[in-house]
């Protein structure tokens, strides 16, 4: 994370602090917040590039390709498996690093597909430029799906019964059942997989929206220098940044982007990881290594700006983080601010009938 926001950071510090002894008042103090809050953050469009030309059919088949084992070497894998989001999954499996269909596992924590065709590329290292380029690659990793070619795949979608399904979706296309229009249909369906969280709502200009430890943890996110890279609408996934510009992090196998640029500069550099829906997420970093978010906060503040922080401090950020959860997969909270609110819910729960 580079310091390249301390005089806004400074300025609202100060803000902070005058509040603090009197001389600003706690709407001023909130106003400060936002505003510089909605200069650093964005909310999240409601399309993802390339939607504006997916059909309704299109989407439907990229979402049954997308759960679709059969296009694993043994019947056992689909792209949900690694990338879950059936019931309110998080478009993870929560694993350190996930297995393949014959057991192996990847060397890297597999990112989650919400909000994925927001990113600037696909993958830890980028190699892929778009989320249909992404879809090809699993499907012939030995590692992961296992299958030995393309062709093999869309025998095995043939089998499956999928020729009709493919020329409703690609109408105008000579050969419908074709890989690059595989990878098309499932591009189509995850740029569904937009979320909506009380952050979104906070930029909006519902201060409501946020509770006063999750402001807290947002004042202090960006005083300590966290925002410097997760910046804009994802909070991340816009820029490749080095992992460990204060210190170097200890696993020193993964060389990252360097693998696909061959530029020494690149070593050990990956992604930035958006931060939407970090708190579902887990287990962290390109490796998984780190177990919790706490872990994860505490860690990249020293390894990248070389702040030791506080359990307070660490405790604040990661209520921040909370608010960026998509609020279909969180379990609904009362109103913050509301009073009497938890004896209501208690209340329905009693009176319901069986």
């Amino acid at each position: 994370m580079k310091r390249s926001l301390g005089l806004t950071v400074l300025g609202m510090s100060v803000a902070l602090a005058l509040a603090g002894a009197g001389q600003v008042t706690a709407a001023d103090e909130g106003q400060n917040l936002l505003a510089e809050a909605q200069k650093q953050f964005k909310p999240l469009p409601d399309k993802m590039p390339g939607g504006e030309n997916d059909t309704a059919a299109k989407i439907e088949l990229g979402k049954k390709l997308y759960n679709e084992a059969k296009i694993s070497i043994n019947g056992t894998q689909s792209c949900n498996s690694c990338h879950r989001v059936d019931g309110i999954r998080a478009g993870v499996d929560n694993e350190p690093t996930s297995p393949g269909a014959e057991g192996k596992r990847g060397g890297r924590n597999s990112p989650t597909t919400l909000n994925a065709g927001f990113h600037v590329a696909q993958f830890w290292d980028g190699r892929a430029a778009d989320l249909a380029a992404q879809a090809k690659g699993p499907v012939l990793n030995p590692i992961e799906m296992g299958m030995p070619n393309e062709a093999a795949v869309l025998e095995e979608l043939k089998k499956a019964g999928y020729e009709e399904p493919f020329k409703k979706a690609f109408p105008d296309a000579a050969e419908a059942l074709t890989y690059d229009n595989y990878a098309q249909a499932v591009a189509a369906f995850e740029r569904t997989l937009i979320t909506h969280d009380r952050f979104d709502d906070f930029l909006g200009g519902n201060d409501k929206a946020l509770r006063d430890r999750e402001k807290k943890g947002l004042a202090e996110f960006i005083k300590v220098g966290c925002a410097d890279c997760h910046q804009g609408a994802l909070l991340g996934g816009d820029r490749y940044e080095k992992m460990g510009q204060a210190k170097d992090y200890a696993n020193k196998e993964d060389l990252g982007r360097f693998e696909v640029t061959k530029k020494d500069e690149d070593k050990f550099v990956f992604k930035v990881p958006s931060l939407r829906n970090i708190a579902l997420t887990g287990p962290y970093f390109h490796d998984g290594k780190a177990a919790t978010l706490r872990d994860a906060v505490s860690q990249m503040a020293d390894l990248q700006v070389g702040e030791e922080l506080n359990d307070q401090q660490v405790a604040s950020i990661v209520a921040f983080l909370g608010s960026l959860s998509d609020k279909a997969r969180v379990k609904p909270r009362a109103t913050p601010g509301a009073q009497g609110s938890g004896k209501k819910v208690i209340k329905r729960k009693l009176l319901r009938k069986p």
